[in-house]
């Protein structure tokens, strides 16, 4: 740090050198060159000038003489006799700093700080000149509909309008005038023109369409339910899809729905490459994210956000509004699929985009219904079947076609590749086949799952339209053969939990003599509600004989029958009633109502039931029950009814009724 006194001094200095500079400017503009060197004379003894600008002004002839020349004498004067001019006079060596004679004057902090923001300043706008003269232009592409779909230059900033503006027509079809993407739409376009992804050869490219990718982009609409062979490009275009609008719609939330969390991960990698090579100008602007991990990417920006979650969260989706929803592998997912499902769709709105799609797995479960109810629901139905990936051959010449082979190739244009291709993965996934590569929509469900009653027997009763006498609690009890009198009847029961979610609470009432099914009670009861109920059926059915599963919620019912009912015709009697279904007696159950189904299928009514017996499948370890997603209520019901049938000899109790089932009935 200088010393005070310095300063002092320097101040005064820089003071007295000001006002001899202003004296001596004054002279000269009034043309008085003399008087202005003698003052320079002067400011250079006392080191305010250097002794170059006093030497200039007495260089004029003039003022050899002595003389004071009047203005007009110098005025427009040039040459080395004209007089200096007043900005031209160095000031002289005195230092703000120091004293006089102290050197060269030094800048402060200050105004080199100044100096080299200003650079910077200037640098950057020269920067940002080069940057727009370099800068690829951005592409407009015509629609059909009059207006522009404008896809930015990757080398320039994305500002929100702009990337709103794009977003506007993206179901627009390019007009024929172009030489881009004509006829296809500009999400299309916008997808291929900036989207990345790995292809199958292990690069990571530009988006490029395949056939079942550009097939969904024409068709699709609001609400779509896809049914398709093992990885043929769905995934990856729903994602694009969806990714597209959430960066190019402001306020939008997407959601991806895996079946596990291995693929929610996967797909998750999906979006995140798409987000990690979008131009680095467009990441920096509009595009910046505040988050992009734990399969969440957030656009503050923009407001919008884009998540992927595993349909093994029960919670997923909830308390959200999501504008697109796409639910992978429907038929895989866990737990009560009805209800996930449900929750979900419910989170859209009507303008919001809806795509369901999995590869088939039994003709049973949500899936398949959804697909068989897609005409009514308004859902827009899309089959791929594996030959529409263009990567599924084999350059080998395959021999002795067999009948099949030959007319899957006259219907389906198929090649010799194609099919050297479909012997491959047979012999790969035998019969997994189907359900891996399907081939049509009815035959992939019909041979996918393994199920456990005999398909075609099934299939042919539930073309039949579903005939009942009579039906009550909205459709929850079905009467499907009026009760006769002298006849004897067993209600066989299966108690769930009670609760509104998971599994429901069956009764099957079929008669003794041909094992015929009569009537049909299926809801979500509590074990209170459920023997209220079934004690009616009971007796409605001439006192039948009830048949209770009293493995866990059982115990509840039967207790809740026998004293809060007073039903006392219980199987088998005794001080503990009730059906076992454990190791020994679950398989000849199952085993004695799949012959049944195979050899008496008209013996069996309600379309309920021989729509789960038809996802009633066999899995790899032999094991019997519901496919995933998927009920075995109404089965497991039936096979307690006619299990009992076939043990034991059923006779009625006295006809005289008992009070509390009499008034039950009344």
């Amino acid at each position: 740090m200088s010393n005070p006194a310095t300063r002092n001094y320097a101040h005064e200095a820089r003071e007295k050198r000001e006002a001899i500079l202003a004296e001596v400017r004054a002279a000269i503009e009034r043309g008085c060159v003399a008087e202005a060197a003698k003052r320079a004379e002067t400011g250079a003894e006392a080191q305010c000038f250097s002794d170059d600008s006093a030497a200039r002004l007495k260089s004029c002839p003039e003022l050899a003489e002595g003389s004071c020349p009047d203005t007009e004498q110098h005025e427009g004067t040039t040459g080395p006799n004209a007089a200096p001019d007043p900005a031209s006079l160095d000031t002289g060596p005195c230092s703000d700093e120091g004293a006089p004679g102290g050197g060269e004057h030094k800048k402060t902090k200050r105004e080199e700080e100044r100096e080299r923001k200003e650079k910077k300043r200037q640098e950057e706008q020269e920067s940002a000149r080069q940057k727009l003269a370099n800068a690829r232009p951005a592409l407009i592409l015509h629609t059909t509909a009059g207006n522009q779909v404008v896809l930015p230059s990757k080398d320039l900033p994305l500002e929100r309008d702009q990337a709103e503006e794009w977003g506007k027509h993206l179901d627009d079809r390019v007009a024929a005038d172009g030489r881009l993407w004509v006829g296809e739409t500009g999400r299309r376009a916008s997808i291929e023109y900036c989207l990345k992804i790995r292809g199958k050869d292990k690069h990571v490219n530009l988006a490029h369409f395949n056939p079942v990718q550009r097939e969904v982009d024409r068709t699709a609409g609001r609400r779509n339910i896809i049914l398709k062979a093992r990885q043929v490009g769905i995934t990856t275009y729903v994602a694009a899809r969806f990714f597209l609008r959430t960066m190019l719609q402001p306020g939008t939330l997407s959601v991806q729905v895996a079946h596990d969390q291995q693929s929610a991960e996967e797909i998750f990698r999906i979006v995140h490459r798409f987000l990690e090579n979008l131009p680095a100008e467009w990441r920096r602007s509009a595009l910046k994210t505040s988050r992009a991990n734990v399969r969440q990417i957030i656009f503050p920006k923009l407001d919008s956000e884009y998540r992927v979650e595993s349909a093994a969260d029960r919670c997923a989706g909830r308390g959200l509004t999501i504008q697109n929803l796409h639910c992978s592998e429907v038929a895989r997912w866990p737990h009560d699929v009805e209800e996930t499902l449900a929750a979900l769709r419910a989170a859209v709105p009507p303008d919001g985009e809806i795509f369901l799609e999995s590869t088939p797995s039994g003709a049973g479960g949500t899936f398949y219904e959804e697909w068989q109810a897609a005409p009514e629901t308004g859902y827009v139905q899309h089959f791929f079947p594996w030959w529409w990936e263009q990567s599924y051959r084999r350059e080998v010449e395959p021999v002795n076609l067999t009948q099949e082979e030959f007319e899957l190739m006259m219907k389906q244009g198929l090649d010799k590749a194609q099919i050297a291709f479909r012997r491959e993965m047979r012999s790969q996934f035998r019969n997994r086949f189907p359900e891996e590569y399907a081939e049509d929509p009815e035959t992939c469900f019909l041979t996918s799952g393994h199920c456990m009653f005999d398909v075609a027997k099934l299939d042919a009763a539930l073309k039949k339209p579903p005939e009942y006498c009579d039906e009550r609690e909205n459709g929850n009890t079905l009467y499907l053969l009026p009760p006769v009198t002298g006849k004897k009847y067993i209600i066989g029961v299966d108690p769930a939990g009670g609760g509104t979610d998971g599994d429901r609470s069956c009764a099957q009432v079929i008669e003794v003599e041909k094992g015929t099914q009569c009537a049909e009670l299926l809801g979500h009861y509590t074990p209170q509600e459920l023997a209220t109920k079934v004690a009616r059926l009971a007796q409605q059915y001439n006192h039948a004989y009830v048949a209770v599963e009293r493995n866990n919620q059982g115990y509840s019912v039967l207790t809740f029958l026998s004293l809060e009912c007073g039903y006392q015709n219980l199987y088998p009697g005794g001080e503990k009633p009730g059906w076992v279904t454990d190791r020994q007696t679950r398989p000849a159950m199952l085993s004695r109502l799949e012959e049944m189904v195979a050899n008496l299928t008209h013996l069996f009514l309600s379309h309920r039931l021989l729509q789960e017996c038809r996802s009633f499948v066999r899995d790899r370890e032999g094991r019997c029950a519901a496919a995933p997603g998927a009920h075995d209520d109404t089965v497991m019901a039936m096979a307690i009814a006619q299990a009992v049938r076939a043990e034991c000899r059923v006779t009625l109790p006295e006809t005289e009724k008992e009070p509390a089932v009499a008034a039950l009935v009344a």
